[in-house]
């Protein structure tokens, strides 16, 4: 009699596990896209087809603009039909997450809106960036949102996954916040040189120069707090592993950032597929920093909540 009612709690308990099983993995899928979306971007803006497609949300007016379709055009339609699918999603997301709410963390239906009202906001910057025919300040808002909503799924996807702490995280949560922060603010002053072409002007008529060498300065804080995120992860006994790797994949991906930043800056951008691959691995080196941020937040509190219950 009782296996019979611990198998009935264990599967109410799976069912209860359910929705937020689903949550979680279709967080996870629109974060892979959103970084797909972003490198897309990225190849839309440095192969000059940021305006390939005149009008907006149609291409040419139409849906598949097949006869006027070639690379450039290729590159802003995907765009627009990935963005397109991430909005679905985000909504599908939102919708799920107030259906569920019962079963769910409180927050996670509120975050899930933000995520939604980001997506939209990001649309409606979309828009602008082709109406407005790319002028420099929505096109850096526009990666700025998409950064943030990018951001945004991986918190949520981050605090939905299982996770145990070993309570020996310490101060590495404000470590990796202000990381991440410093690489947010550095990606967006990327988005102004890339926008205003401050690397080709301050090489062709030493114009922008402030621009440019304000984004090489600026290299300098994150570098520091990463490297500093590292050592102290190292010297860490006891440190989740998880947190381990996360902060090992942050400095080598850090060592990469530097490489092809360095690179495109000698190659004047002359090489689209190292710009791309530049703005690429920045965003992977945000994303890096915000779900180690989040497990070793998860790990401070749990190490909390263990002194508190032996109090």
């Amino acid at each position: 009699m009782s296996e019979f009612v611990l198998q009935q709690q264990n599967e109410a308990a799976a069912e209860r596990q359910k929705p937020k099983e689903v949550i979680r993995r279709l967080v996870w899928k629109i974060c892979i896209a959103t970084l797909i979306l972003m490198a897309i971007g990225s190849a839309t803006r440095v192969m000059n087809a940021g305006l390939a497609c005149p009008d907006w949300p149609l291409c040419y007016g139409e849906l598949v603009p097949a006869k006027q379709m070639n690379l450039q055009v290729f590159l802003e339609w995907f765009h627009r039909l990935d963005a397109a699918l991430i909005g679905v999603s985000a909504i599908a997301l939102c919708g799920l997450s107030w259906w569920h709410r019962r079963l769910l963390p409180v927050w996670l239906p509120w975050a899930s809106t933000f995520a939604l009202f980001l997506i939209v906001f990001q649309g409606i910057l979309g828009g602008l960036t082709v109406t407005e025919l790319l002028r420099f300040d929505i096109v850096t808002a526009h990666l700025g949102t998409a950064l943030l909503f990018f951001t945004t799924l991986l918190i949520i996807g981050t605090a939905l996954t299982p996770y145990q702490g070993t309570g020996t995280a310490g101060k590495l949560p404000w470590v990796g916040l202000i990381a991440s922060v410093f690489v947010y603010l550095q990606s967006l002053l990327g988005a102004l040189v890339g926008s205003r072409w401050a690397v080709h002007q301050c090489f062709g008529g030493s114009q922008l120069c402030t621009v440019m060498y304000s984004h090489i300065a600026g290299l300098l804080p994150p570098t520091v707090v990463i490297l500093a995120m590292v050592f102290i992860c190292w010297r860490t006994p006891a440190l989740h592993p998880a947190l381990r790797r996360l902060a090992n994949m942050a400095g080598g991906l850090l060592s990469l950032q530097i490489l092809l930043g360095f690179a495109t800056f000698r190659l004047h951008l002359q090489v689209e597929p190292l710009t791309v691959s530049h703005q690429t691995v920045g965003a992977a080196l945000l994303g890096t920093l915000v779900v180690f941020t989040v497990l070793a937040l998860r790990d401070s509190v749990s190490a909390e909540s263990r002194v508190l219950s032996v109090e």
